[in-house]
């Protein structure tokens, strides 16, 4: 069974992204082709990127980086839930990235953006850094809108085809989640 995180990108308090996970988890979990978890960053007590050699190196000295490559090799994908601060990704889900290397490789990433343009610069931003840990991108992504996905914010309440946009990326993530097990091999 392909096993895909679902994770939660912003751990500041007040946020929506986990409503937005729980969202996902919802409609990912009723497939059939692959196990979806929810792996949110707020859980894992990760400080900003400790470690003496770089994360390349794959000799991760510190015990809170070593969960985190433990809980990042059990997946064979990732779809990161983001909010857009400042044109970019939040500092903890890229510093989540920049702890592990060699964990993320030969995978496949789809993203599901919120945010005033729908996280478009912040999930542009993080394509970038996940080509750079050997990670696939799917071309399919979620943008979701503030206003229009959170008519009365913070609650959130997609917009009805917002669903056939996630089963778009859902099937891409799935797909290329399978073809790089083989490489993984």
């Amino acid at each position: 069974m392909t096993n895909i995180a679902i994770i939660v990108g912003s751990t500041r308090p007040g946020r929506i992204g986990r409503d937005v996970a729980d969202w996902v988890h919802g409609i990912a979990a009723k497939r059939a082709d692959a196990k979806y978890e929810i792996v949110d960053l707020a859980d894992q007590d990760l400080p900003l990127y400790d470690e003496e050699l770089p994360a390349a190196v794959g000799q991760y000295a510190r015990e809170h980086t070593k969960r985190w490559a433990e809980v990042v090799r059990r997946f064979d994908g990732y779809l990161v839930v983001t909010p857009e601060y400042n044109h970019a990704p939040p500092a903890a889900l890229k510093n989540a990235f920049d702890l592990v290397y060699a964990e993320w490789g030969n995978k496949a990433v789809g993203f599901v953006g919120y945010g005033a343009v729908g996280g478009a610069r912040a999930v542009e931003h993080l394509k970038q850094v996940a080509t750079e840990v050997s990670l696939a991108s799917v071309a399919a992504q979620v943008t979701l809108l503030i206003p229009g996905d959170f008519p009365a914010y913070p609650a959130f309440s997609p917009l009805e085809h917002r669903e056939a946009e996630l089963e778009r990326v859902l099937n891409q993530l799935e797909s290329w989640s399978k073809a790089l097990a083989t490489v993984r091999a």
